[in-house]
């Protein structure tokens, strides 16, 4: 199941985590957090080892498209960044460091 990490959780979260819980089903092995970081951002890391090779354009087109398929356009609105990495990229993406050592929003 997609772990919320931190924040509030309200509708939004609440609609993008039962996705990301569905991607978690379809994609054995992939796991996926996500995080409210202020009042109009949500941030959503999905990590798989199928991204492995594969271009940053096509891993975001893949899940963007799932997501769309079951989370009302409102909700996807306010997600203000998508990391779809590989495992192996987990230690070499700065990205990846808002969900290890988040920066605090000034809101």
């Amino acid at each position: 199941m997609a772990s919320v990490i931190r924040g509030s959780v309200d509708e939004a979260v609440t609609a993008l985590k039962a996705a990301l819980d569905a991607y978690e089903l379809a994609h054995a092995g992939a796991e996926a957090t996500l995080y409210r970081q202020n009042s109009a951002s949500i941030r959503l890391r999905v990590v798989d080892a199928r991204f492995e090779g594969m271009t940053k354009s096509r891993r975001h087109t893949q899940v963007w498209e799932f997501l769309a398929e079951r989370v009302p356009e409102d909700a996807l609105a306010e997600v203000s960044l998508l990391l779809a990495i590989s495992p192996a990229e987990m230690g070499a993406s700065l990205a990846n460091l808002e969900f290890e050592a988040p920066t605090e929003s000034r809101l």
